[in-house]
C-alpha cells in the first residue's frame, strides 16, 4: 500500500510565491485604497464650505427629530415595492408572450403589445404617476378606487412592466430554436413548448437583470411623492421646508441604501453564478 500524495519541495515553493503575491497584492490595494478616500475625505473636511454643509445636511438633531416620520413614510414605500413587484412580473411576463406569438388570431394582441411596450418606455415614470395619480381619479369610475396610493403603484407597475416585458423577451429569444424544434417533435403544441420548456429556461436566464429592475423599482418608489403622498421623500421635504434644513434627505438616502445595497449584492452574486454555471456547461 503506497503513500498518499505530498507535493514536492518546487510545489511548496510555488505555492508559497503564490501566498506571498496574494498578500502583497492584498496590502497594495488596502493602502492604496486608504490613501485615495482618506484624500478625499481630508478634502471634504478642510474646504471652506463644510461646516454649513455639515450643518444643513449633516444635523444629528434634525435627524433624530425627523426619524419617525420618514421611518412612517418609508413603511409606504416598501408595501408599495412588495404590492407593484409580483404585479410587474405578471404584466411583463404575459406581454413578452403576447410579443412573441406568431398566431395569426393573436395578432392584434401582438400589436397592442409592440405598442404598449414603445410608448410606455418613451414616457418618464415621474410622468406616468402624475397622469394616472390625478387623471383616473377624476374620470369617477365606478368601482375603481380613487386613492392617489392605488393609481400612483398601478402607474409604477405599468411603466416597470413594460422593461420587464423587454427583459423576458429578450431571455425567450435567447433560447436557442432546437428547443422548439425537439418541444414539437416530441408532440407539444407551441403553446405546451412555451409553457414547459421555453419560459422556464429563459426566467432562470432573466433574473440577474429582473433582480436589477427591482433594484431600481425600490428607487422609484419615492416618485409617488410627486403626487403628495406621505412616502419618506415627501415627509423629509416637509420637514426641511419647515425647519430649513435637509439633513432628513440624507436620511432618506440612508433608507433606501439599506434596502437596495443587500439587492444589489444579490444580483452580483446570482450573476455569478449563472455565469459559472454558463462556463462549466460550455465545457
Amino acid at each position: 500500500m503506497t503513500d498518499g500524495w505530498t507535493p514536492s519541495a518546487h510545489e511548496l515553493e510555488r505555492r508559497a510565491l503564490r501566498r506571498s503575491q496574494r498578500i502583497r497584492s492584498t496590502l497594495i490595494a488596502t493602502a492604496v485604497t486608504v490613501v485615495v478616500f482618506g484624500a478625499i475625505v481630508a478634502a471634504i473636511l478642510a474646504s471652506p464650505g463644510w461646516p454649513s454643509v455639515h450643518a444643513l445636511f449633516f444635523s444629528g438633531h434634525h435627524a433624530r427629530a425627523s426619524f419617525h416620520a420618514i421611518l412612517e413614510g418609508f413603511w409606504i414605500n416598501v408595501k408599495l415595492f412588495l404590492i407593484c413587484e409580483p404585479c410587474i412580473l405578471v404584466l411583463g411576463l404575459a406581454v413578452a408572450l403576447a410579443r412573441s406569438s406568431r398566431s395569426p388570431w393573436l395578432t392584434p394582441l401582438r400589436l397592442a403589445a409592440v405598442g404598449y411596450t414603445d410608448v410606455v418606455r418613451g414616457i418618464p415614470t415621474i410622468l406616468l404617476v402624475v397622469l394616472f395619480a390625478f387623471g383616473f381619479p377624476a374620470l369617477r369610475l365606478q368601482g375603481v378606487p380613487n386613492s392617489l396610493l392605488f393609481w400612483a403603484g398601478v402607474a409604477l407597475v405599468v411603466s416597470y412592466g413594460a422593461y420587464v416585458a423587454e427583459v423576458f423577451r429578450a431571455g425567450i429569444d435567447s433560447i436557442h430554436p432546437s428547443q422548439l424544434n425537439s418541444a414539437s417533435a416530441l408532440g407539444l403544441s407551441r403553446g405546451q413548448a412555451m409553457r414547459f420548456v421555453v419560459v422556464p429556461q429563459a426566467v432562470r436566464r432573466v433574473v440577474p437583470p429582473l433582480l436589477n429592475d427591482f433594484v431600481s423599482l425600490q428607487k422609484d418608489t419615492a416618485l409617488v411623492s410627486s403626487v403628495g403622498l406621505f412616502d419618506a421623500l415627501f415627509s423629509a421635504r416637509d420637514y426641511g421646508n419647515y425647519n430649513f434644513n435637509y439633513t432628513p434627505l440624507v436620511v432618506v438616502a440612508g433608507f433606501f441604501i439599506v434596502c437596495t445595497v443587500p439587492l444589489a449584492r444579490l444580483c452580483d452574486w446570482l450573476q455569478r453564478r449563472w455565469m459559472e454555471r454558463e462556463r462549466a456547461g460550455a465545457l
